[in-house]
C-alpha cells in the first residue's frame, strides 16, 4: 500500500517545538502512534515536505532516524518551504547511507515506482505574489514537476503527484503547476503547506479530471491517508 502526511514538522534535532501551535501537542508521538496502527513493513509512505526543523542535515539526522525506524519499506522525502536541510542530493544521500537509513528515498527530479504506481512530484511554490524572483522559482519547480512526470511515464501509466504547495485553493490556481498536470494528463493530486485556518481554504475534489486532496499532518490528524 501507498500512505502519504506532509508537514512532520520534526525537531528531535533542534529546539523548535510545535506545541505552541494549536492541535500540536505532541505531534511527534501521536503521528507515531498512528502510524503503526496502520503501515505495514512493505507499504510506501510519501512525505511531501517541512520534514524537519533542522537547519542542516546534521540537525536534521535525528528526524531522518526517527522516520526511517517507522514502519514502511520505503519512505518518499520531497523538499518543502521549511527543509533547510535540504542541499544537494548527493549530501543527502551520503549521509543516509552513511547512518544505514536505507528506507529513506529522496523525490527530486525523478519519479519512483510502486505498488504498480509512479510517484512524481516537486516542491512547488507561492502562486499569489507578483515578485519577479517568486516567478523564476515557480517557472523552474513547474520544470521541476514535469521532469518528474515524465520519468513516471516510463515506470507506469498510473500517474499520483505529489506537492508541497497546493496547486489549487477554493478561489486560486496556479496556472503554471495547474498547465503541467493537465497536459501531462495527472489524474491525482496531494499537497500539504496549510495549516490550521488556512487548511479551509484547502480545495478537495475533482478539477478538469484531476482529483486534488489536502494532506497536511495537522489536517490529516496525524493519520498517514491512504492512498491505495
Amino acid at each position: 500500500m501507498i500512505y502519504t502526511i506532509a508537514d512532520t514538522h520534526l525537531s528531535f534535532g533542534t529546539a523548535k517545538p510545535m506545541d505552541i501551535f494549536p492541535g500540536w501537542d505532541n505531534h511527534a508521538q501521536r503521528l507515531e502512534a498512528n502510524w503503526r496502527k496502520l503501515v505495514r513493513d512493505d507499504d510506501t509512505i510519501v512525505l511531501p515536505g517541512d520534514i524537519s526543523w533542522g537547519m542542516t542535515l546534521e540537525q536534521a539526522l535525528p528526524d531522518f532516524q526517527f522516520l526511517h525506524n517507522l514502519p514502511g519499506r520505503t519512505k518518499v522525502i520531497m523538499k518543502g518551504n521549511h527543509d533547510y536541510w535540504f542541499c544537494t542530493r548527493r549530501k543527502i544521500e551520503d549521509l543516509w547511507a552513511a547512518h544505514g537509513l536505507t528506507s529513506l528515498v529522496l523525490l527530486h527530479n525523478n519519479a519512483i515506482a510502486a505498488e504498480g504506481m509512479a510517484i512524481c512530484g516537486s516542491r512547488g511554490w507561492f502562486f499569489d505574489s507578483d515578485e519577479p524572483h517568486d516567478a523564476k522559482v515557480l517557472a523552474r519547480e513547474a520544470g521541476r514537476l514535469r521532469t518528474s512526470i515524465q520519468a513516471g511515464k516510463k515506470l507506469s501509466d498510473n500517474l499520483c503527484v505529489f506537492l508541497h504547495y497546493p496547486p489549487i485553493t477554493q478561489d486560486r490556481v496556479c496556472e503554471e503547476i495547474d498547465s503541467v498536470l493537465q497536459e501531462e494528463g495527472v489524474a491525482r493530486c496531494y499537497y500539504g503547506h496549510l495549516h490550521g485556518s488556512a487548511a479551509k481554504r484547502a480545495f478537495v475534489g475533482e478539477r478538469n479530471g484531476t482529483r486534488y486532496d489536502i494532506v497536511s499532518a495537522d489536517a490529516l490528524g496525524f493519520v498517514p491517508k491512504l492512498v491505495v
